[in-house]
């Protein structure tokens, strides 16, 4: 499916980290593109860069994603793209001191990572089917979520982080298989240990100890790089039902 203005995309978690850098490359490629975010002040921000929209929505709330929809529509027509970037990443274990983990914390996680995704895949779906081809294969519409190399490596603390990314990666197929006749595809990305807000706010030194933990490249990974990888996604029509791995060949390590 070839990227152009005649195309609308919405991009949640867009005000920053990853979907800031694939909200820039979908603008870059002429698509039309509404940010979900609950950060107005940088999502109004990175909106007005791109000559995009931006939404103030919650992903866990059903009545607020419907509204984003309702508004990114309004400005651009039915959306062929969405990438799920909206996610969070609180630690815990499964019991520490003496304590278990908190249970709402473990639902929340599952609240905003993996049923946050399946919401706005269901809506957009919904809105993508009914539009026409744009291929020769009958193809509709793209959906790209993002799960974590924790759905398979996940670390000591990262229970909560770790089930709702495999949920997201498990869901990828069967989501694939039953929109294939309506003409949408379905994919998934794992980054690794990427640049995002929150590991960029520790220390140089820390931050190159990340990366060099990574085989090859041995550095962090760049938005820009998931970024492209969303490109190569949208382009490349026998991409489908699938996870991809986005990590420089890191494995990690239980804590």
């Amino acid at each position: 499916m070839k990227l152009d203005q005649s195309m609308a995309a919405v991009v949640t978690g867009g005000a920053s980290g990853l979907g800031a850098a694939t909200a820039r490359m979908l603008a870059a490629e002429g698509v039309k593109v509404t940010l979900f975010d609950r950060n107005g002040e940088q999502g109004a921000q990175v909106a007005k860069e791109i000559g995009g929209v931006f939404a103030d929505v919650d992903v866990t709330d059903q009545a607020s994603v419907e509204a984003g929809f309702d508004a990114a529509r309004a400005a651009h027509g039915q959306e062929r793209i969405l990438v799920n970037c909206a996610g969070i990443a609180p630690v815990g274990k499964t019991t520490s001191r003496g304590e278990p983990h908190p249970m709402d914390m473990f639902e929340k996680v599952i609240s905003v990572n993996l049923i946050g995704s399946f919401r706005c895949i269901a809506l957009a779906s919904t809105g993508i089917s009914s539009l026409d081809p744009v291929t020769a294969d009958g193809g509709r519409g793209v959906i790209v979520s993002t799960a974590s190399v924790a759905a398979f490596d996940g670390q000591i603390g990262q229970v909560a982080y770790a089930a709702s990314k495999a949920g997201v990666a498990g869901m990828t197929l069967p989501v694939a298989r039953d929109l294939s006749k309506l003409g949408i595809r379905v994919m998934t990305i794992a980054p690794g240990i990427f640049e995002t807000p929150m590991l960029l706010g520790l220390s140089q030194e820390v931050q190159e100890s990340l990366g060099q933990q990574v085989p090859f490249p041995s550095r962090l990974g760049r938005a820009t790089e998931y970024a492209q990888l969303v490109k190569s996604i949208c382009e490349n029509d026998m991409l489908n039902g699938e996870t991809i791995r986005l990590d420089g060949a890191i494995r990690m390590a239980p804590r």
